[in-house]
């Protein structure tokens, strides 16, 4: 069984930059994303990156989050620069088939417990 972990998330002030990580188990033919969740609203899709490193992300999220992987040490990064209230969330890592855009959230079937990012004001 897959196991993803996250971890990297913390109180930040807006303005700042984080960047999480996530460790799967046996990620290197998958394709790996980003989601997150915010008090009372819906999980949202942040970032995917396939089996051949082809990077997707959300329109709300371009230009200031990077999703990146490093193959040999079976994790994948989200950076995120200039940090907004509006971004405090759970963040999730989540692992699917090769070839799959984070809008496909039904085909990502292992999931790490999250990683809190608070921004204050």
């Amino acid at each position: 069984e897959e196991h993803v972990e996250e971890s990297g998330g913390g109180s930040v002030q807006a303005g700042g930059s984080l960047r999480l990580s996530c460790v799967a188990s046996r990620y290197h033919y998958f394709s790996m994303a980003w989601f997150r969740q915010a008090p009372g609203k819906e999980r949202e899709g942040l970032a995917t990156i396939d089996r051949d490193s082809k990077t997707r992300y959300a329109d709300s999220v371009k230009g200031r989050f990077t999703i990146s992987k490093d193959k040999s040490a079976n994790t994948v990064y989200l950076q995120i620069d200039n940090l907004e209230p509006e971004d405090t969330a759970m963040y999730y890592c989540a692992t699917g088939p090769s070839y799959v855009h984070f809008r496909e959230r039904t085909l990502f079937k292992s999931w790490g417990q999250g990683t809190q990012v608070t921004v204050s004001s």
